[in-house]
């Protein structure tokens, strides 16, 4: 076997890539993955035996190397030997003045360069959490939704906003994952994994808010104009500010791509009249959207599949993200603003994009847009124009079996609304699905992050509608996932206290059969079943 990873919803044959990742990820890429994560055990280890709390700079750098293993995000081995390095050297200032080191190979040297180490590492990586495989089972569950909580922590640091005890659990739960620790103990430390993610995702939707505004209803054309574009996809909303600002008056237009979609609903970005609009689907549409539209493109996060040469050239990276061969903007070490202009001189000596649609999609309903129409939406469901909200967020997928989420869409009861955040709603958000008395069909909140904004909304409506229980609500979950953020999400929910989530296109193979039976006890998580035997339970609240 020359790698072993089961983290996404797409893995080979449902049992985990052994050769290749379905991703596109080599074994070489996959071991170093492996490796970086081993390395931030040695370091949550030494920094548990100090004592003291981890610096505000290194837990971001805990949170950026996290952020590097999630599926989709870095393919350039260079850049991953890099951080790993920069890994190696934080353990070593941590466990520079301890005295009385554990006894573990990710804390020890044993007299071994570093070097020797890497490539003893790159062999061993993190297979052997534990030999029973519920408990080995219960430790993926943990360490994924950390790297997902890593994501939407790191994108909330670009802008400014931390929180220390998130970087305080990457301690404790990273070191947790060298331990022998029973069912009961890890369970909890998944449920605070939850609760981290709930805190994370809070802080990300403060900085974006307080940054660029509260996102509004906005129409987003997903035609094309005539002069050349960039096409910037991910989710870091700094690099599309960036972008924007520096773009203005040179000719060159902007389009979003996936998830930066929603960057169209923060005022602070209307401002830009070449702030065109948005082109093409879902991240595994990329290949071939990237190649009609022409410009240069700019992947600020994960979601990279394997680059095709037609467009190799016109393709930059930035960020946490990375692909071998392709050029990289790297933030400069003073903090300044990244510099677009590469992108910008190519831009304009390409043709523009080839039109591949037309029309307009709308969005913007987030958690304050959506409670500013709370009276509308209450007298709606008390006259019984709204008998049910089905929250259908989540991630895309390329397997055929997603469409079960389009047919959902289509045939739920014109008497229902779906609530979406992520890039799941790609599969039904230009259907033409009308709306119940001037509210949308289908009311999207933004990015997989902005799925707290589909919490706060539940929350609300509870404490509206005078329950004691969110799950009393008329509210049905239909989620769809693929990587770490989604099971980061996940988590989110479950810790809020949300049961009877249906959970698609397959539960998670890393999840043992008696781990999957505890979650489905405890929470009532239930697998999709047939489109028609899921919208008839949703719709009497089964």
């Amino acid at each position: 076997m020359g790698m072993y990873c089961d983290q996404c919803q797409e893995s080979v044959k449902g049992t985990g890539c052994i050769a290749r990742g379905v991703c596109g990820k080599s074994e070489a890429t996959a071991k170093l993955q492996d490796t970086l994560v081993y390395t931030l055990q040695g370091i949550a280890r030494c920094a548990e035996v100090s004592g003291k709390p981890l610096s505000p700079e290194h837990g971001r750098l805990m949170s950026e190397a996290l952020f590097v293993t999630v599926t989709n995000t870095n393919f350039d081995d260079e850049a991953i030997s890099t951080k790993i390095r920069e890994m190696l050297a934080l353990r070593d200032e941590l466990k520079g003045s301890l005295e009385n080191l554990p006894d573990h190979d990710s804390v020890r040297w044993n007299g071994e360069t570093k070097e020797e180490f890497i490539r003893k590492a790159e062999t061993s990586g993190i297979e052997a959490l534990s030999e029973h495989e519920d408990l080995r089972s219960l430790k993926s569950l943990i360490l994924y939704g950390l790297k997902g909580l890593a994501a939407y922590t790191d994108h909330a640091a670009v802008l400014g906003y931390a929180d220390e005890a998130i970087y305080e659990f990457y301690v404790t739960a990273l070191a947790a994952l060298t331990k022998d620790l029973d069912a009961d103990a890890l369970l909890g430390l998944t449920m605070e994994t939850g609760n981290m993610a709930v805190k994370a995702m809070a802080l990300l939707d403060k900085a974006n808010t307080e940054t660029y505004g509260n996102p509004e209803i906005t129409k987003v054309n997903i035609g094309v104009g005539k002069r050349p574009g960039i096409l910037i996809s991910g989710h870091d909303l700094k690099d599309m500010e960036e972008l924007l600002r520096q773009t203005e008056g040179t000719g060159v237009d902007v389009y979003t791509h996936c998830e930066m979609l929603p960057a169209h609903y923060y005022p602070a970005f209307k401002k830009y009249s070449h702030f065109i609009g948005n082109y093409g689907s879902s991240w595994w549409a990329q290949d071939k959207e990237f190649e009609t539209f022409n410009g240069p493109i700019l992947m600020t996060t994960n979601c990279i599949v394997p680059v095709r040469e037609s467009y190799r050239n016109r393709m930059f990276t930035t960020g946490n993200a990375g692909y071998e061969g392709v050029k990289h903007i790297p933030a400069p070490a003073d903090g300044s603003a990244k510099d677009f202009s590469a992108l910008i001189e190519l831009a304009k000596t390409c043709p523009s994009p080839v039109e591949i649609e037309t029309g307009e999609i709308v969005g913007g309903f987030a958690h304050h847009q959506v409670l500013a129409l709370a009276d509308k939406v209450v007298e709606a469901v008390n006259n019984g124009d709204i008998r049910r909200f089905v929250v259908m967020g989540g991630c895309d997928g390329r397997h055929n079996s997603r469409k079960y989420y389009t047919d959902v869409a289509g045939k739920l009861p014109q008497d229902t609304v779906i609530l979406t955040a992520g890039c799941a709603k790609f599969r039904y958000n230009k259907l033409q699905l009308g709306d119940i008395g001037g509210i949308p069909r289908v009311l999207d909140a933004g990015q997989c992050n902005d799925s707290y904004s589909l919490a706060v909304i539940a929350m609300k409506l509870k404490e509206v509608f005078g329950l004691d229980d969110i799950n009393d609500l008329p509210i049905s979950y239909d989620i769809a996932w693929y990587e770490q953020k989604a099971v980061t999400v996940l988590l989110a929910l479950l810790a809020l206290g949300v049961k009877g989530i249906r959970l698609g296109p397959t539960l998670p193979e890393f999840l043992t059969p008696n781990i999957a039976a505890a979650l489905v006890e405890k929470f009532d998580i239930r697998p999709i079943d047939t489109v028609e035997g899921d919208i008839e339970a949703m719709m009497t609240g089964a």
